[in-house]
């Protein structure tokens, strides 16, 4: 919207008052400021509602007498809502929003947003134990992937010339001038990849700042690359594609980690509100979906390296549990317990030691995404 002011002023007054909302640093900076100061004076207002209506989490069965989980009944959910406020109207507010970058990050983060608070309301407010059915949850996502294939393939000019040059094709980190091109099986990849990172964001969401707290450092890694991908001078020096407009992906990205400071401030242990899927879905929908506008889907898996080892935990411990009731006749686990964060609290770690690790595994994941761009 500011940006937009500057356009304004720039054809019609051209006054140099204005010129800083031109430069994407400075509005990147006054995004996060603004996402933390939105999510500062509406995180309490928005607890104390939760609390008032009696909003609060479920207690889990299956976590019973596992870390601290028995006292985090009742505690107020589906506190997404802070984190979609706090990243949607910086951004609106701070980026251009005639980009299709920013058009497609924002209906994506909105849309799954939606779905993950149709699932928080059935569970929490209508009671229905297993809230949105998985199906009709499946078909949310794969909705707005199917949405976002279908204009990239179609009509990817309207993000640059230069990504419709080079569409179908991507990086493959630690290999210089080597691309990959997914060709016809672009749109479907597209999906998957948006549908399996939510999924795996949300499996993260089990431990206080657990999920905020990577998703915020991945968000700050994305920033960066986003940055220097729009920016000519610094993808001609690191041999990445260029991609003008791209850039405006670093206020989006600037955005959510103020959100994710600012959400956690809450969040943190012991948690005063829990994010629910109204905010992991739609956050790991977002990582997903950045990674695709930048082209650097094959990057995802390292730069959210922590998201994949959950949901790929829980993928282990279901196959091999099925795999050794059928040949066996009954079922073996691999972990003790899964998503791994609790395989962890089952062998007795606290859990905000387990927080803390898992945060310094995702900056050194985030450090290695870094590398690829000089180590090829």
């Amino acid at each position: 919207m500011f940006f937009l002011l500057y356009e304004w002023n720039k054809k019609f007054f051209n006054s140099l008052g204005l010129f800083l909302l031109k430069n994407i640093t400075f509005r990147s900076a006054a995004a996060a400021i603004t996402a933390l100061f939105i999510s500062f004076y509406f995180g309490p207002k928005i607890i104390r509602l939760m609390k008032s209506k009696q909003i609060g989490e479920q207690e889990k069965k299956e976590l019973a007498g596992v870390g601290n989980h028995a006292i985090k009944a009742g505690t107020p959910t589906m506190g997404g809502i802070i984190v979609l406020l706090a990243v949607l109207v910086p951004t609106l507010l701070w980026a251009n929003i005639s980009n299709w970058n920013i058009i497609l990050i924002m209906a994506t983060t909105a849309w799954i947003g939606m779905v993950g608070f149709l699932d928080d309301y059935l569970k929490v407010i209508k009671k229905y134990p297993k809230g949105l059915i998985a199906r009709y949850k499946l078909i949310g996502q794969i909705s707005i992937g199917l949405l976002v294939g279908l204009v990239l393939y179609f009509h990817p000019e309207w993000l640059s010339i230069e990504f419709a040059q080079q569409r179908t094709i991507t990086t493959i980190p630690f290999i210089k001038d080597v691309n990959f091109d997914f060709q016809y099986f672009y749109i479907p990849v597209i999906i998957l990849i948006i549908t399996y990172t939510s999924n795996a964001v949300n499996l993260t969401d089990g431990l206080d700042g657990l999920c905020i707290g990577t998703v915020g450092i991945s968000a700050l890694a994305f920033a960066i690359i986003a940055y220097v991908t729009g920016n000519a001078q610094y993808a001609k020096y690191l041999d990445i594609f260029h991609l003008p407009g791209a850039g405006e992906l670093t206020i989006f990205c600037a955005a959510l980690v103020g959100a994710s400071l600012g959400f956690l401030w809450f969040n943190s242990y012991p948690a005063q509100i829990f994010m629910g899927d109204t905010g992991a879905l739609a956050l790991g929908g977002a990582l997903g979906c950045i990674s695709i506008l930048i082209k650097k889907e094959f990057l995802l898996p390292i730069l959210g390296g922590i998201f994949f080892i959950e949901i790929f935990s829980v993928v282990v411990q279901v196959t091999y549990f099925k795999y050794t009731k059928k040949k066996f006749g009954s079922g073996k686990r691999v972990f003790l317990m899964t998503p791994i964060h609790h395989h962890f609290e089952k062998l007795g770690w606290h859990e905000s030691k387990i927080v803390v690790r898992f945060y310094i595994l995702a900056v050194m994941l985030a450090i290695i995404a870094m590398t690829t761009f000089k180590v090829r």
